[in-house]
């Protein structure tokens, strides 16, 4: 996973062509289409008109020059890609958390998306002060745990918090994917249900919690952080599943080789990823603090067994 095995993307990092044709839903799993091998190019952002453009990070707010840059390249993707929220998969605030913290930790680094009006969504990380959840520009209203949906598009995304998952949590979320119509369920989560990561790896008894309700629901996609680099899980039971925890820290060499949970992953510098949804498809490119996009894919969502494919 050397960089100089990468494509280096234009300085906007970000290809923008046409979609990818010919790719429908099927009844069942989540599917995956990325290129095969790192000598392939990336696959671009579409960047259509009405789609809903987002991106994701985890363990940002340390206020290293990790983090700082990554938000400059952040700000910079968006110039050529304008995504309008950011989900963060906790540990957004990491060591204290006194007033100013908050603005060397987040307000600063991400100022330029923020005056731009992107919204950022927290999740709860093991790291953070549960009072976050009061801080307005995380926009969790109070919620330890919450939903939102996506402003114009037929997507819901479903804020966990994973340190104390108490039964009225799970109770709650259970509610809140059976009757949610969306055709996209997307959960945002601080412990990965998989990771590869040597220092914390998978979240087993969360993952036995949790996981038989995202397949019950049809959950496609989960985001979480907690271990310090970047990963893409091959498709689980049907799901998804990404690892984005060096938003701010970084696990140098931190993914264990050989791993048969990896289908890419990246621990070598600092990653987000930038998403697209558009129909039954949800291109992404994770993208490199000096803007390397190293994973990139369409993910053709989950439909219940019982549904026909078009």
């Amino acid at each position: 996973m050397r960089t100089h095995r990468l494509l280096v993307a234009s300085s906007l990092v970000l290809l923008l062509t046409a979609c990818t044709p010919g790719i429908v839903p099927q009844s069942g799993p989540a599917t995956v289409v990325s290129p095969r091998t790192r000598a392939e190019p990336p696959i671009a952002m579409p960047n259509r008109e009405g789609s809903l453009k987002f991106a994701v990070l985890g363990d940002s707010g340390n206020a290293s020059k990790g983090q700082y840059d990554l938000g400059a390249q952040m700000a910079k993707t968006h110039q050529a890609f304008p995504f309008e929220l950011v989900l963060m998969s906790g540990d957004n605030l990491i060591g204290s958390e006194r007033p100013q913290d908050y603005v060397e930790k987040f307000e600063r680094p991400y100022k330029l998306l923020l005056d731009a009006k992107v919204k950022f969504f927290a999740a709860l990380g093991n790291h953070d002060d549960r009072n976050q959840r009061y801080y307005k520009q995380f926009n969790m209203e109070g919620q330890r745990y919450y939903s939102f949906k996506a402003p114009q598009q037929n997507v819901r995304f479903f804020a966990l918090e994973s340190t104390y998952p108490e039964p009225a949590q799970v109770a709650w979320i259970e509610k809140s994917l059976k009757e949610s119509g969306d055709d996209w369920k997307v959960v945002f989560v601080h412990h990965p249900l998989y990771s590869s990561g040597g220092r914390h790896g998978s979240d087993v008894m969360l993952r036995k919690t949790l996981e038989p309700l995202f397949i019950q629901y049809n959950v496609s996609v989960v985001f979480a952080g907690h271990d310090h680099f970047y990963e893409r899980i091959k498709p689980q039971r049907g799901i998804e599943h990404f690892v984005l925890g060096s938003g701010g820290r970084l696990s140098v060499g931190d993914i264990v080789a050989r791993s048969p949970l990896t289908a890419r992953g990246f621990d070598t510098d600092q990653v987000f990823l930038v998403g697209e949804v558009f129909d039954d498809q949800m291109y992404f490119n994770a993208v490199s603090r000096t803007g390397q996009i190293v994973d990139s894919g369409i993910i053709v969502r989950r439909l219940p067994p019982s549904a026909p494919a078009p």
